[in-house]
Formats: C-alpha cells, sequence, structure tokens
C-alpha cells in the first residue's frame, strides 16, 4: 500500500510525491488502481487529477491530498479509510471506485465523526444515533434507471430482461427499475446475477432469452458490462440494449466492441459537454474540467466516473470555504465546520448536476442531472 502525496506547480505539472506538506487542510482520497474495480477507479483517479490541478489551495491555506489504493476490496477500503483518519489525521475523505467498498468507508466515516464524500453510487442509510457524515456525489441509483426506463416506454418497449451483478449494485439498479415498474415503465420479467470476476454469463443469459424481453437492462458497470451483451448476441439476441452511467468509460466501448454499438444510457451531462446547449449549466464548468483533465492526464475524459470526483472537489472547497471562517484544519471542530458547509451546499453547479446538499438528504441532484446518451460508431451522442 502506498501513500501518495499530491502537488501541483504551474511549472511541474502534476507531481506525485512522498511524505508530507506544510499544507494545513488534508483530504484523503482511496480509490481502486488495482483489482476488478480498476477499470473505473483509474478514472476516478484521473478525476482527482484534474480537480487538484482545478484548485488547490482554500483562500491562503494549501491542500495535501492523500491518497490509497483499495485494491477492490471492501475490508482494505475499511483499513485505508482508518488509516488516513488516525494516521494521516485527514480532515475529510472522498471514494471510492465500487459500491461495497464505498459503504465500508461510510461506516467507518460515521463511526469516526469525519466527513465522507461518496464518488460512487451507494444507498445511503442515516446511522442508528447521531449525525449522518456523509454524502454521495453521483445520481441515485433509482433516478439513473428511471431516467432511462422512461426512455425505454418512450421507445415503445413494454418487457425487459434484467441482468447485473450480483452486489450492492445489481440491487440497486433491479430495485430501481422495479420501482419504475410500478410507476408504469417497462414491465422487469429477470432478475439474473453475475460476479464481476465472472468471465461467463450463458446460463443467465439464457433464462432472460427464455422470457422473450423487448429489451435487456444492464446492471454491470465498465468492461463487466459488456460480458453479458456480447453473450446475448452470440445466443441471437437481437434486441436492444440499456443501461446506466456505470457502463461509460472507454473500457467498456472497447471490450465490447460492435456487440455494444446502439446501447442507450442514462449519463451525466459532463459526457457530452461540447454538445450541449450554451446555457446548460454544465456547458461552462463542464469545458473548464475538460481543458484542466485533458492537461493533466494528456487525454479527453470520455467517462462519467471522473467528473464525480471533480464535483466532489467542488463541493469540498466550496465547504472549506465556509469552515475556515470558524475553525482550524486539524480538529474535530473543522470537521464539523466541513460538514455543515457540505449539508449547507445551494445551487452549486457541477459538471454532472446542480447540487443542493441538507441534514435530511445525502443526495444532492435532482433530474437535471442527467441526460440519455446513445453509442453510435464508438462515441456517445445526446439524446436531446
Amino acid at each position: 500500500m502506498k501513500t501518495l502525496l499530491l502537488a501541483f506547480t504551474a511549472l511541474s505539472g502534476l507531481a506525485l510525491a512522498t511524505g508530507s506538506a506544510s499544507a494545513q487542510i488534508k483530504v484523503g482520497f482511496v480509490t481502486s488502481l488495482s483489482g476488478p474495480g480498476a477499470s473505473i477507479g483509474t478514472l476516478y483517479d484521473q478525476g482527482m487529477k484534474a480537480a487538484y490541478a482545478y484548485k488547490s489551495k482554500v483562500g491562503d491555506e494549501d491542500i495535501d491530498l492523500i491518497q490509497l489504493d483499495d485494491g477492490s476490496d471492501p475490508s482494505t477500503a475499511t483499513q485505508d479509510a482508518r488509516k488516513l483518519i488516525e494516521q494521516e489525521h485527514v480532515d475529510i475523505l472522498i471514494g471510492t471506485a465500487t459500491a461495497p467498498s464505498t459503504n465500508a468507508m461510510m461506516a467507518v466515516a460515521n463511526e469516526l465523526h469525519v466527513p465522507f464524500i461518496a464518488v460512487s453510487p451507494v444507498n445511503v442509510q442515516p446511522p442508528a444515533t447521531g449525525r449522518l457524515w456523509g454524502v454521495a456525489m453521483p445520481q441515485t441509483p433509482a433516478l439513473m434507471v428511471k431516467v432511462i426506463a422512461d426512455k425505454m416506454k418512450a421507445d415503445g418497449i413494454k418487457t425487459a430482461g434484467y441482468i447485473g451483478f450480483s452486489d450492492a449494485w445489481g440491487d440497486l439498479v433491479y430495485n430501481g427499475a422495479k420501482a419504475a415498474e410500478a410507476d408504469g415503465d417497462p414491465t422487469i420479467t429477470t432478475n439474473e446475477r453475475y460476479a464481476r470476476t465472472d468471465t461467463s454469463v450463458t446460463a443467465q443469459a439464457l433464462k432472460v432469452l427464455a422470457t422473450k424481453p423487448d429489451a435487456v437492462l444492464i446492471g454491470g458497470s465498465a468492461t463487466q458490462a459488456a460480458l453479458p451483451i456480447i453473450q446475448l448476441h452470440k445466443l441471437g439476441y437481437k434486441g436492444p440494449f440499456y443501461g446506466t452511467p456505470a457502463m461509460l468509460n472507454a473500457d467498456f466501448v472497447r471490450v465490447g466492441g460492435k456487440d455494444v454499438e446502439g446501447v442507450e444510457v442514462s449519463a451525466g451531462p459532463v459526457i457530452v459537454t461540447s454538445q450541449l446547449p450554451d446555457d446548460h449549466f454544465s456547458k461552462t464548468i463542464g469545458t473548464q474540467f475538460h481543458e484542466v483533465f485533458q492537461k493533466v492526464n494528456g487525454k479527453d475524459a470520455n467517462d462519467g466516473f471522473s467528473g464525480y470526483s471533480f464535483d466532489g472537489w467542488l463541493v469540498f472547497l466550496n465547504a472549506a470555504e465556509k469552515a475556515l471562517k470558524t475553525a482550524k484544519p486539524g480538529t474535530p471542530e473543522f470537521r464539523e465546520a466541513l460538514l455543515d458547509g457540505i449539508y449547507g451546499t445551494k445551487d452549486l453547479a457541477g459538471v454532472h448536476s446542480i447540487y443542493n446538499f441538507t441534514p435530511k438528504s445525502a443526495y444532492g441532484v435532482d433530474a437535471r442531472s442527467l441526460v440519455v446518451v446513445k453509442l453510435e460508431d464508438g462515441k456517445w451522442v445526446y439524446q436531446p
């Protein structure tokens, strides 16, 4: 496990170095740079690099960004969170790449009373006692699914088979689809699951085909989301596929190839920044994000995950400006003030959404945070 201290200067760009610096505000960032979640985790990492390059100070205070790899493992994510709090004495946590690991970090944040900004879609539950010490940046899974289910209905889809991960993310997508069904969207005909490490889903695909659905909804992410689509095509399925923002990364497109052409997913507007109208809330900040991302990472941001890291950073910066007026970094009072600042976020425009958090809601987004995009010739195209 390696601790990385990130520093950005005009002369050197983004540099990595071990050790500590003189900055007073400490941010602990966890993502998956190894393991099955790495294809997404590296995108969160790239988004955080862009965020730090965008702004690495709050007022006169520098920011130390300390990063750890959780290896896509919830137990390691727990250890990372504890190390960052108990040994590195961070003021706030941000992470991580998978829902199970993010839930694990949220539990530590609640226990040790450190603000936590989740960048992975999770089902945030208030603790039995005391305050909830975290918020979630992504659109809620229910909203992600509702938007794409509404599109399915508009496309004339009446029934849809479901195949997704056999973990918390798979549950969230399926539950969202069933809720949308109850609201008049397509009927879900199956509930087939597979592990993130599986290399075959033939049995599950056959069960989906047996119900003869008009379409198939995918509850996977990244490269593993392509697996059931490829298998269903091999078995002769000709219908359309739909999904969530979890499928928005280059590896999904690369691995899926021609099999994933035409898939439609709900997406944060950052995916199609250049295609948005000029008066869209995400146009200006999204353009700035893409510019700094290109400068830092040497390529364009063609995923949604990196944008969650960037927006999480914007929420942290906004809260830190308020917290510094009443407390000193490194103290319990500053952590409390940071949490108050996060919950006090009002109409903050990010690349994905306009954020509004309250102590009663850990989700700061609404339907404005999603558009529908379609994969055409390997590119995601805005569907107004």
